[in-house]
């Protein structure tokens, strides 16, 4: 009988779960081919805006296949709602089972993002941060600077946000993490004093421009998960060391790499495979002065890895 799990006893199991080093360890699986990833399945809502995000796929040789179902409606908020929401169902590879249902509300999907942009700045991000810049104070905005204590010792953040309410409650959020919190409405602040940047959030016209980014900066880009979305100039794009993408294929046609190809700010040839750089020092930042930036889409080999990992802790504790 397929086994229904909740997002409480999901949040439970993520306790005994390393999701960075089982997301890095996807990454490196999709550069070396070993993972099957069909294109994204995607519906764009107009009224009110949203979208719905179905990713899937396998890594050869594996127990499980994934199908995750993913949605985000920013005007949710409106209504009291999760801006965010979703389920992700494991099938065994082998049979077709459907072994179990993963009612997490969206929450692994947020945790396997951020523990990508943990997994960036591993590799990316300047050896000596002096400041963290987070565009958005929203969940994901919330989240990335959880997971980025672990790969990055920098405790002065400055956040961008829409409102100053928004702002107000990121703060209070996250408190317990005991970081120095500046937050903001001006683009300008986080570009003139930060050379670690994430930017979370849902635009679809750019928040930084070329001439605000400064030698030695590092920017993680992952709002931009749909073609219509975009959080750089594609300036920003051409002027870096080193582009940095999650999926090549998938950032070809969406994400900053799409916004900059399309522009033809750059050429294919310019973009290194996030899995690629964490396999292989030469490709890694090599200086204090490099600008980088990685353009991360929402992989699906990412969500196997986290509800893969959720699962096994789950049915071991069931059994």
């Amino acid at each position: 009988m397929t086994e229904i799990f909740t997002l409480s006893q999901i949040k439970e199991a993520l306790k005994d779960i390393d999701p960075i080093q089982a997301v890095e360890e996807g990454f490196v699986a999709y550069s070396q081919g070993k993972v099957v990833v069909p294109p994204v399945g995607e519906m764009i809502f107009k009224r009110p805006p949203g979208d719905v995000h179905i990713k899937y796929g396998y890594i050869t040789g594996d127990e499980y296949y994934i199908i995750k179902i993913a949605s985000g409606f920013d005007e949710n908020i409106k209504l009291n709602l999760p801006t965010c929401l979703g389920l992700m169902l494991v099938f065994k590879q082998k049979t077709g089972e459907l072994a179990c249902i993963l009612l997490d509300e969206g929450y692994l999907t947020n945790v396997r993002t951020a523990a990508a942009g943990a997994v960036v700045a591993k590799y990316l991000a300047p050896r000596n941060v002096r400041r963290v810049g987070i565009f958005g104070a929203g969940i994901q905005g919330k989240m990335q600077l959880e997971y980025l204590k672990s790969t990055v010792d920098c405790d002065d953040v400055i956040v961008w946000g829409i409102n100053q309410q928004e702002l107000n409650d990121y703060k209070k959020a996250v408190e317990p993490l005991g970081c120095s919190i500046q937050t903001t409405q001006d683009a300008e602040d986080i570009a003139a004093t930060c050379n670690l940047i994430v930017t979370a959030t849902p635009s679809k016209s750019p928040l930084l421009r070329a001439d605000q980014i400064r030698k030695g900066t590092h920017i993680t880009a992952l709002g931009s998960d749909t073609p219509e979305k975009q959080e750089l100039d594609s300036k920003i794009l051409q002027m870096a060391d080193i582009v940095a993408a999650d999926s090549i294929s998938q950032c070809q046609a969406r994400g900053e790499i799409f916004q900059a190809l399309k522009a033809d700010m750059i050429k294919n040839e310019n973009i290194v495979e996030l899995g690629n750089i964490i396999g292989n020092r030469e490709l890694q930042r090599s200086s204090d002065e490099q600008i980088t930036i990685a353009d991360l889409t929402g992989v699906a080999v990412q969500d196997i890895q986290i509800s893969k990992a959720v699962y096994e802790i789950l049915s071991h504790d069931e059994s």
